[in-house]
């Protein structure tokens, strides 16, 4: 396991060139890769009413949750040995490793490497077992409790059931960790692995999870999760994630696999502590992935943007913006006011938007923003067809986390 609690510089050069050669996507507007694109294409906003549990007496009821999610498409004996966040995670593993070609049974099982981020763990396997303890007793809690909670878990799940015994592990750094963990599939690829399933999940609709993100007090009081709009007052939570197969460029050449796009850079920066006068570490993380991915602020076609959607959180992230590209320098989205917010969840399906938005020549739009309340170039009401070669992804955690990643386009066949 690594936890990403400190500033962390890029990529050390010489680290093998990474593409991405499989994807999946698991949310509130659609599970699978091509069902969730076209509904963000068409404007599908996936928040509403919570059904999980009962919502009476919460101040806050709505949230991106994913209807009627098919367990049966998971194996029945690990639904019930792990909590909803593995079985999202398993059931895009397994997509993800069908769109890339890869069957790890053919592969060494020591040169195949699952890293995964999780802001939370399995938090409605845990709650159920202590329910279960105080109401019931000791006795009534189950074996699974041990480890179905854990953060690892579904890191551990995936390299047990495709056989993926190359180093492996998780990262924990909020919303961040949806990056770094692909920079660190970057840094497998360089120690040896041959296939890196890595990505995101999360499910913390239950609750006790549910209750921690309100008493955080940035949630959406007004039930609407409206980034750089001038109603914007907070985020609301979300569901789901992305998984994807990161290799090196030659060993998706010598296999024939085509490509989505080229890792090329990435950094991540931990903001300083309060009242100390040194500036919060966005920009730094952005300008250091783009020097590590070598091009310049105007070779960026298209940003997607944290987009917290708390009124000061968001004009701090547009400030950055405009700083480094110019005023309305480039064209910004987000896909979390569609699906919520998504933790760590959130940062990997941006990085599958982005390479879909490269390989498509389109731009999905932001969901329900009409008033914008910063100066940058949103992209609003429809989707915006562009020719896109390079894609800057955002994403930052509570307490202080920063991580900006580089995608380019694959060069054509």
């Amino acid at each position: 396991m690594t936890s990403a609690a400190t500033a962390t510089p890029a990529l050390a050069r010489g680290t093998a060139r990474a593409v991405v050669t499989g994807m999946s996507a698991v949310t509130a507007i659609g599970v699978g890769l091509e069902e969730y694109w076209r509904n963000l294409l068409d404007g599908a906003c996936g928040i509403r009413p919570i059904t999980r549990f009962d919502t009476t007496g919460y101040p806050i009821r709505v949230a991106g949750e994913i209807p009627d999610f098919d367990s049966a498409r998971v194996p029945s004996r690990l639904v019930v040995q792990t909590d909803r966040w593995t079985h999202f995670g398993l059931l895009a593993g397994e997509l993800a490793l069908a769109d890339a070609g890869v069957d790890p049974a053919e592969l060494p099982e020591y040169e195949l490497s699952v890293h995964t981020a999780s802001g939370s763990g399995g938090n409605e396997f845990g709650q159920r077992e202590l329910q279960a303890l105080w109401a019931e007793g000791p006795s009534r809690v189950g074996v699974y409790q041990s480890i179905a909670w854990f953060y690892a878990a579904t890191t551990g799940q995936l390299s047990i059931r495709h056989g993926m015994k190359g180093w492996s592990g998780v990262l924990v750094a909020e919303q961040a960790g949806g990056l770094d963990v692909v920079a660190q599939a970057r840094r497998s690829l360089a120690q040896g692995s041959r296939i890196v399933l890595t990505g995101a999940t999360e499910a913390a609709l239950n609750p006790a999870a549910f209750t921690s993100q309100i008493a955080g007090g940035m949630l959406s009081a007004a039930g609407e999760y409206l980034p750089f709009d001038e109603a914007a007052s907070g985020f609301l939570p979300g569901e789901g994630g992305a998984m994807f197969v990161v290799e090196s460029a030659e060993h998706a050449s010598a296999r024939a696999a085509r490509p989505y796009g080229v890792v090329a850079g990435h950094a991540a920066t931990f903001d300083p502590a309060p009242d100390t006068g040194r500036p919060p570490g966005l920009r730094r993380a952005v300008e250091t992935a783009l020097a590590e991915a070598g091009v310049a602020p105007s070779d960026v076609d298209v940003v997607f943007a944290d987009a917290d959607g708390r009124a000061e959180a968001d004009a701090a992230e547009a400030l950055v913006l405009t700083e480094v590209f110019g005023p309305r320098g480039v064209p910004v989205t987000t896909t979390k006011a569609a699906t919520g917010r998504l933790v760590a969840g959130s940062a990997a399906l941006d990085v599958v938007t982005a390479l879909l938005a490269m390989r498509d020549g389109v731009i999905p739009p932001v969901v329900n923003v009409r008033r914008p309340a910063v100066d940058l170039d949103l992209v609003l009401d429809r989707p915006r067809p562009a020719a896109l070669r390079t894609a800057l992804v955002l994403a930052r955690g509570y307490p202080g986390f920063n991580s900006a990643l580089v995608l380019r386009a694959a060069a054509p066949n």
